[in-house]
């Protein structure tokens, strides 16, 4: 079950209360305070975890909780502070406050972000003694840590992102370029979740494709799968429309590409201008020849994007693609 959405509740450890005590010893009978400090509470404390792939898991514990530093006690003893909770979330996770306001950015393997802090813990009576008051009998509460709700939100991390109206063949193409097996299948919207591939290189240099829910026509508006996946393509360097050639749900190729390119910019502005490939793809059917001419004629067609024919189904120029990708992406 892929999830990329989830809204938690995080408390972190109260600090633990301070002592009250004095010294009771043989022959000693002015026993001055002893009593300990308190523990602070515990942090509730996110990372990234490459091994994660989903926040599947905030999906069924939405609520997180750290225990209380331990209470101070006689003899000088202070109190332990509590344990972390450690949450592991995928790497390109965004943190948000209720108010959409962003706290962190989980864009790298080693981000570690403090989502709650635990409290203070308590002084005990031998922090207030003073030349005028030997004998306090004062001592502090330990300080409440942190509570809040927070918003979770994956954003897939992926060199290039496959875009395209349902049954485009973006599952197939990715099938074909790397060892990722997304569902295929002869009806729209078989992909209901970002798939990423890995596609290598014989110098041993890697890039990931991310293969993203087919879009349609007012997906900005979050049509049809709509802002569930959009958000996916923010990340990638390069846009990859993939392109059904033989139009083969009565759409012309052409017009989807400009469709699509309009629906990313009213997603977010400049997500259009980014550098980007046309893949004309099932150039294996015979109404595709005649098509791929008239989509280069196009008059709206950038002169600086490339459109490279292939058939994914048939693996047909598949290596042509990963060189241009590679060119593109590694450089």
């Amino acid at each position: 079950m892929f999830v990329d959405t989830a809204k938690i509740k995080i408390k972190a450890g109260d600090g633990g209360n301070g002592c009250c005590s004095f010294r009771r010893e043989k022959f000693v009978p002015f026993g001055g305070p002893d009593g300990g400090d308190g523990g602070v509470g515990g942090d509730i404390v996110i990372k990234t975890d490459v091994g994660e792939q989903s926040l599947v898991s905030f999906r069924y514990n939405q609520h997180y909780a750290v225990k209380h530093g331990v209470h101070g006690k006689g003899k000088d003893l202070h109190g332990k502070r509590s344990a972390d909770v450690i949450l592991k979330v995928p790497l390109g996770t965004i943190i948000k406050d209720t108010h959409g306001n962003v706290l962190a950015d989980m864009d790298d393997a080693e981000t570690v972000f403090i989502a709650a802090t635990g409290g203070r813990g308590g002084r005990g009576n031998p922090r207030f003694a003073t030349s005028a008051n030997r004998v306090p009998l004062d001592s502090e509460k330990g300080l409440p840590g942190e509570e809040k709700e927070i918003l979770l939100e994956l954003k897939t991390i992926a060199d290039a992102g496959l875009v395209g109206y349902p049954n485009a063949g973006k599952s197939t193409l990715l099938r074909a370029l790397s060892a990722a097996h997304p569902k295929v299948a002869a009806y729209p919207f078989t992909t209901l979740h970002p798939v990423v591939g890995i596609v290598e290189f014989d110098d041993f240099q890697r890039l990931k494709i991310a293969d993203i829910p087919g879009l349609i026509e007012g997906a900005h508006e979050n049509i049809g799968l709509g802002h569930s996946f959009l958000r996916h393509i923010e990340r990638t360097q390069v846009l990859v429309y993939v392109l059904d050639m033989a139009g083969s749900d009565g759409r012309d190729p052409w017009d989807d590409y400009h469709s699509l390119k309009n629906e990313l910019e009213l997603y977010m502005k400049g997500l259009s201008s980014r550098k980007s490939i046309i893949l004309a793809n099932k150039m294996d059917l015979p109404e595709s020849a005649e098509n791929l001419e008239l989509l280069k004629v196009d008059v709206d067609i950038d002169p600086n994007i490339m459109i490279i024919p292939i058939s994914a189904k048939e693996k047909e120029n598949t290596e042509e693609l990963k060189k241009v990708l590679k060119e593109l992406i590694l450089g």
